[in-house]
């Protein structure tokens, strides 16, 4: 397997995303292409790359400021851009960015077009639950959704959680404002109907207060809501975590005797929260692999993402998912 990485794009690009495309490099058994200024990739690291690591020369770098389809356009040589084609063009078979979250996606469904019959991407974000985790989809790609499109982000988000993280059963939830059927505007209202008629592994809706309850593996959602809830729940977290920082008493006596217990469940929480732990949000329904990182994304979210990506790409993830919506629109499925 060939991994395409972006190394310019991210806040801590190049250094971050070198050193855990470095670190990965060992546990792979395929080549890791390091796409950008071979001068920058240099000099952030002097030492010998591992046999399996290659540089692949791009001159330019598509900013986080960057309006994304315009950036396509005028920065064809950034580092992105190389990447992309890297996969259209069958030289590589998956792509990782830390970079410009829409320009990562308008490349990726630009340049490789959506896996048939797929009509919209969506991107899969592996959220943290009570009992364990689930796949929020949308969270961002598509915000404007029919509920065609709600019914393909379900099967893509059952089949990820299957096949890469391991749930043998995913319960699938639909976002909404009530848990009754007839609750909801028209889109959630017609896409119940959709999926319950459908979708076996279709549980019903849940709440936004319920979201991280763990009674659903996947909740399905426009990418409009889905990247409130996301940015929301960012936003919650890094709240709790300021708060929780203060919660240490000041007798030093009290400190010695509580901060073990304390700091053991702030360790605890600090990893079920850590953007890092599964590296980035596969962006599912374009004919590749695209993961798309963090903006803050450190070596750690970086290693994991090529990680998550070899995952997918064994467990034959777009083969699954077109083959799924196939029988879910009703379509001829190939012998794959």
């Amino acid at each position: 397997m060939r991994i395409a990485v972006d190394v310019m794009g991210g806040d801590h690009a190049p250094e971050q995303i070198l050193a855990g495309a470095l670190e990965a490099a060992p546990e792979s058994d395929g080549e890791i292409l390091l796409v950008g200024c071979p001068d920058a990739i240099r000099r952030t690291s002097r030492d010998p790359f591992p046999k399996n690591v290659r540089v692949v020369e791009a001159t330019q770098v598509i900013q986080m400021c960057d309006p994304p389809v315009e950036a396509l356009r005028r920065k064809k040589d950034s580092s992105l851009v190389v990447a992309a084609n890297l996969v259209r063009n069958g030289e590589a078979d998956a792509m990782i960015s830390a970079g410009n979250t829409g320009a990562v996606a308008a490349a990726a469904h630009i340049l490789w077009k959506c896996l048939p019959p797929i009509s919209r991407p969506g991107i899969a974000t592996v959220m943290p639950a009570l009992n364990g985790r689930f796949v929020l989809i949308d969270s961002g790609a598509t915000p404007d959704c029919t509920p065609k499109h709600l019914v393909e982000f379900a099967v893509m988000g059952s089949v990820y959680a299957q096949t890469v993280l391991g749930v043998k059963e995913p319960r699938l939830g639909l976002l909404n404002i009530g848990t009754e059927e007839a609750k909801g505007n028209a889109l959630t209202k017609q896409t119940y109907k959709l999926l319950k008629a459908s979708l076996p592994n279709f549980a019903g809706n849940v709440e936004g207060k319920n979201i991280f309850d763990g009674e659903f593996d996947v909740v399905v959602c426009d990418g409009f809501a889905g990247n409130v809830v996301l940015k929301t729940s960012q936003g919650m977290a890094e709240l709790m975590k300021t708060m929780m920082s203060g919660i240490l008493p000041k007798n030093r006596v009290l400190r010695a005797l509580i901060g073990p217990v304390l700091r053991r469940g702030w360790n605890e929480f600090m990893k079920r929260t850590d953007y890092a732990e599964y590296g980035g949000a596969p962006l599912l329904g374009v004919n590749g692999l695209c993961f798309i990182c963090h903006g803050h994304s450190n070596a750690k979210a970086i290693r994991n993402a090529i990680r998550m990506a070899r995952r997918g790409h064994e467990a034959r993830l777009n083969d699954r998912i077109s083959k799924w919506a196939a029988e879910v629109h009703g379509e001829p499925v190939s012998a794959s």
